[in-house]
């Protein structure tokens, strides 16, 4: 037998016998593979290869078969490696190319089962100064919707590395998954944080900021401006700009996110966000209202014309909503005064 021929059945992975050893040569050097020249020869160099020409061999080679699209025998062959040797250092590594090349077959099921087991199983390690770890936290957070698990990975991204993400935006999307996963006291104390400490921006969530602040606030304020039905609510803020009384408006408006803002402009503004003083807005003569709601309404929320006020603003649509507040089920769907938009509404 040739060397060349020697060396390949030295490599294989899994041969009882060098009838066994041809059908695994033939299966990873065959013949429609462009550079199966290239590969019979890395893989003639590994069996006395140093550990880090072994890890260029093995990335090599793995990576000509994922080029090609050939993912089952990047899989087969990442496996044949760690499976003849289990100490490997450079087996994290491998267990990440095998979890890409399952996402590249649509399989992220199986993706996430190798992801989560180089966390629980396998040593970080750091190639070209990039953490296994950290990239499989990462693309677990991309891949797994299940709200418990997703707990489990931020906080681990948390934790281990604090210097590599932006903890802001991190300890945000931590509170929307004890959200989801009704761990309503985890989430605001979460949300506490993010307002204490990073108290900013976070991309695709442009309300943040003030959707946290709203949350916290929520949970600690009596919520007695709140009503069980909207035809309740009506019938009172009605009577409050039938007799322009100012204090009563004051007391029926929402005491948590209230905004008074042209239809233009976004909630999340500063100057949205204010103490409404409603005697500046009536100028002496009476407010009217529609009898009936504006056509936009529906069962979680409710617009009301009204007019008379300021001759620079004389038309105002009451803006109301069932308040959505899980984590306090007494008040979770009842009725606010939630704001107040200036002007005719767009069309």
């Amino acid at each position: 037998m040739k060397r060349l021929n020697v060396l390949l059945f030295l490599v294989c992975l899994s041969a009882a016998s060098l009838a066994s050893c041809r059908i695994k040569q033939d299966y990873y050097i065959h013949s429609d593979l462009a550079e199966k020249d290239t590969v019979r020869e890395l893989l003639a160099l590994y069996p006395e290869a140093s550990t880090e020409e072994k890890f260029a061999i093995v990335q090599e080679v793995s990576g000509t078969y994922l080029l090609h699209g050939e993912n089952d025998r990047a899989i087969s062959y990442l496996s044949g490696v760690i499976e003849s040797n289990p100490d490997f250092i450079y087996n994290t590594h491998f267990m990440l190319s095998i979890a890409w090349a399952y996402t590249q077959k649509k399989a992220d099921s199986i993706a996430v089962l190798y992801l989560d087991r180089i966390l629980k199983n396998y040593p970080d390690l750091l190639v070209r100064g990039e953490s296994i770890h950290y990239s499989s936290l990462q693309r677990l957070l991309q891949l797994v919707q299940e709200p418990t698990r997703r707990i489990e990975y931020r906080r681990d991204l948390i934790e281990r590395f604090p210097d590599k993400i932006n903890l802001g935006t991190e300890y945000f999307l931590l509170g929307k998954d004890y959200e989801k996963a009704g761990e309503w006291d985890a989430a605001l104390n979460v949300y506490k944080q993010f307002i204490l400490h990073h108290n900013q921006e976070v991309p695709g969530h442009l309300d943040a900021i003030q959707y946290a602040k709203n949350l916290v606030d929520l949970n600690a304020t009596r919520k007695d401006w709140t009503y069980e039905s909207l035809d309740e609510l009506l019938r009172n803020v009605k009577t409050a700009l039938a007799t322009r009384n100012v204090y009563r408006l004051g007391q029926l408006r929402s005491k948590v996110g209230f905004f008074a803002m042209d239809w233009h402009q976004d909630k999340n503004e500063g100057n949205s966000q204010m103490v409404f003083d409603f005697s500046a807005f009536i100028a002496g003569g009476r407010i009217y209202y529609a009898e009936t709601l504006d056509s936009a309404s529906n069962a979680q929320e409710a617009f009301l014309r009204s007019w008379g006020w300021t001759d620079r603003i004389p038309i105002m649509y009451l803006y109301f909503r069932k308040i959505n507040f899980p984590a306090d089920p007494e008040f979770h769907g009842r009725w606010e005064w939630a704001g107040i938009y200036f002007g005719e509404k767009l069309q």
